[in-house]
């Protein structure tokens, strides 16, 4: 199947979830990132279950916070 991760088409095999998308992506600092599919988030305790499919659009985002 074709996904756009991070606005790059690439090709992956069918059903994979979130998790293993992050795992082949090598995510840096995993346990912090925000992940959106087709502009809509991802909670972390669905990363196992949310299935891709073919066309998705997947953004991996970081909050920072800070400021004075």
């Amino acid at each position: 199947m074709i996904l756009t991760v991070a606005g790059e088409k690439k090709e992956f095999e069918d059903g994979i979830n979130v998790s293993k998308l992050i795992e082949l992506e090598e995510v840096e600092t995993p346990q912090y990132v925000t992940v959106s599919v087709n502009e809509e988030f991802v909670d972390q305790g669905a990363f196992d279950s949310h299935i891709l499919k073919d066309g998705d659009e997947i953004e991996f985002l970081y909050f920072m916070g800070g400021g004075r």
